[in-house]
């Protein structure tokens, strides 16, 4: 166990950060100021706090007054926060995996509030949009490339981008330096807000999500190629019937995938 002194002179007992655990501890207050206030969090809410860490951004959010649950799958960093915040009635600290925590669990409303470990945000962000219970809302510390790719539009659009905008509007609130972290990682950061859809209408049928999902990963296969060769290999159709269902929703054939917007791919999964 090793002591840290904050910007404050204060020493606060941890243990030393775990790199397989992408452990990368945000130790700026105006930072977590920034991304509480984005959170937007009301009177009655639920937040869920995913890696928690050291507690920082668990203080800040403990203070709203709001339930806070917080998952933490490292036993050293749990034991230190359940002391920590053994005199706060409103704060839950629970252990867990977050990639297999039962979100369906939490009453509705609820937001996630959260500097998540860069190794597992993709699969965390889109877990939580796909879940059966979303929550109202994702404000999340990610590393500035990932902020930049979910947020992408044509002609710069990928297969992240369309994966998260078929749930949610994405929104990049700041950008942090890492010298705002302990340790330092070695990149810059994100906050990224991300305000899912309801989940109600045509877009959420099982079907369409799937044939959406298929059309979409036939086409981004090979991003460099065009659109026609991509759909009839990665569909198993023939390229005359590729080009049938592009030209059928007004798109050139030739065209390459990042250059198709959001509701391109929802009317090519239709077609299928």
């Amino acid at each position: 166990m090793d002591s840290k002194k904050d910007k404050k002179g204060a020493t606060e007992s941890v243990v030393r950060p775990k790199k397989r655990l992408g452990q990368n501890f945000l130790a700026e207050t105006g930072i977590i100021d920034k991304l509480v206030a984005a959170a937007n969090i009301k009177p009655g809410e639920t937040v869920l706090e995913i890696g928690p860490g050291t507690g920082n951004l668990t203080e800040a959010l403990a203070k709203t007054g709001n339930r806070l649950i917080a998952i933490e799958k490292d036993p050293d960093m749990l034991a230190i926060l359940r002391e920590k915040f053994a005199a706060c009635p409103n704060v839950e600290m629970v252990k867990d995996d977050a990639l297999v925590f039962d979100e369906t669990r939490i009453a509705q409303p609820y937001r996630i509030a959260a500097n998540l470990p860069f190794y597992i945000a993709a699969p965390l962000i889109r877990k939580f949009l796909e879940s059966k219970n979303p929550p109202q809302s994702l404000t999340v510390i990610v590393q500035k490339e990932v902020a930049q790719r979910i947020v992408a539009k044509p002609p710069k659009m990928n297969l992240l981008a369309a994966s998260v905008q078929f749930y949610a509007v994405p929104k990049i609130v700041s950008y942090i330096s890492k010298g705002c972290f302990w340790p330092a990682p070695k990149v810059d950061c994100a906050i990224l807000h991300l305000a899912p859809f309801p989940k109600e209408g045509e877009r959420y049928t099982s079907r369409n999500i799937n044939r959406f999902f298929r059309a979409m990963k036939a086409g981004f296969s090979q991003p460099r190629k065009q659109l026609a060769g991509n759909l009839a290999s990665g569909l198993g159709i023939g390229k005359e019937a590729a080009r049938a269902l592009l030209e059928k929703n007004g798109i050139a054939p030739q065209r390459r995938a990042e250059t198709l917007a959001l509701e391109d791919w929802i009317a090519l999964g239709d077609g299928i």
